[in-house]
């Protein structure tokens, strides 16, 4: 005779000699899910999602066979469904039907016709309208600015009572940026000076805080800082949507612009960044991180492809870089971090427990002319 769920499961538990608490500390199942579980007293949990996972989880945990488990419960889910009561009262004599489906089939494609012509012209309008979207203008006039940009969006920058724009003209592997200097390209983590009034000097500063390459619907996270010298008195930014000539303007795509210029400077590390390692110049190193609980990680190193993985408790990691490596955690505390590089290893601390982090571990050129491998947050 098969053993029910529960039953495989209290044995196998039993047999090991492990209890609720031990196996609560280890899987970071909690012990009234482990009991409703060994009771198949499935109503306990909050969705099916949550127990097929917390059943998977256990079932591995123990040594069983979890894809066994999951079936022996789709099975009794579907034993347990009832019959329609429809069923249970239909005539068991056979009925001819035929003319009620001819009848019901004209109608239905009657029906079809008549809603294809009435509604399909609206439908298309509705679809047309709601894919369009207007671009957005924000205004910088001094300190800084952080928005999310997308293709067509602009900033407005306000300075010496001159209005500068910056419009968001393309999102792949990089952003690129259109203004009076003409065309600037940057990838995630860069950031770059822009003369816009073609004095000679920087202007503003544009960071790219986060970019999904070959992403455009996902746009572009800049941070612009104007130089204090050049900033307007009496004015923050703001937000505001253009009007129907500003909109044209923006998606214009005649004239000729200046060549591409690529980004090359990396921003400085905070003065309280910690000093990982120092060294006359850059070296490769690694960073090893050694997971002690549940964790979604995403990380960029070098400014290459991402990748990003759902990790468990014991798992471990190694990302190798030359320059650096941008980090998005869901909980700082299920990680131990560690550099590996120069004869050395170094404990990383990125957060405090619970937190979601997004940092950069970087080599940067401090005032001193020595590169320093730092952290550097992104909130």
């Amino acid at each position: 005779m098969v053993e029910s769920i529960g039953e495989q499961l209290r044995s196998a538990r039993e047999a090991k000699g492990i209890t609720f608490e031990q196996i609560y500390r280890d899987t970071n199942i909690p012990k009234k899910y482990l009991e409703a579980l060994e009771s198949e007293d499935f109503a306990q949990f909050p969705g099916e999602t949550y127990l097929l996972g917390f059943m998977r989880s256990y079932g591995d945990y123990l040594g069983l066979d979890a894809k066994d488990l999951i079936s022996q419960y789709k099975s009794i889910k579907i034993q347990e469904q009832p019959v329609p009561m429809e069923q249970l009262l239909r005539d068991p004599k056979p009925a001819n039907r035929l003319p009620l489906y001819i009848s019901g089939g004209i109608a239905a494609v009657a029906l079809v016709v008549v809603l294809f012509l009435v509604l399909r012209p609206k439908e298309t309008n509705a679809v047309a309208e709601q894919g369009v979207r207007k671009p957005v203008e924000y205004t910088l006039s001094g300190g800084t600015l952080e928005k999310r940009y997308f293709i067509g969006d602009a900033a407005i920058v306000e300075m010496n009572s001159q209005k500068y724009k910056i419009e968001v003209s393309q999102i792949t592997d990089r952003v690129i940026l259109t203004s009076p200097a003409g065309e600037t390209a940057a990838e995630l983590g860069q950031e770059i000076p822009l003369d816009i009034n073609a004095d000679g000097a920087a202007d503003l500063k544009i960071f790219v805080a986060d970019l999904v390459k070959n992403k455009s619907d996902k746009g572009v996270l800049l941070r612009l800082a104007m130089d204090s010298s050049a900033a307007s008195q009496g004015a923050s930014a703001s937000a505001s949507v253009p009007n129907t000539q500003t909109a044209a303007a923006t998606t214009d795509g005649t004239g000729t612009s200046a060549p591409v210029a690529e980004a090359t400077a990396s921003s400085p590390a905070p003065a309280n960044a910690p000093v990982l390692l120092s060294s006359p110049n850059p070296y490769p190193f690694t960073l090893q991180a050694t997971f002690k609980g549940n964790c979604l990680l995403r990380w960029e190193s070098d400014r290459k492809d991402r990748d990003e993985r759902y990790f468990q408790k014991a798992d471990i990691l190694n990302v190798q870089a030359q320059n650096g490596i941008r980090l998005w955690l869901s909980n700082a505390s299920a990680v131990k971090f560690q550099v590996i590089g120069g004869g050395k290893t170094v404990d990383v601390e990125l957060g405090s427990p619970g937190e979601v982090v997004v940092t950069d571990l970087k080599w940067v050129k401090d005032d001193d002319g020595r590169y320093k491998l730092t952290t550097v947050r992104l909130d």
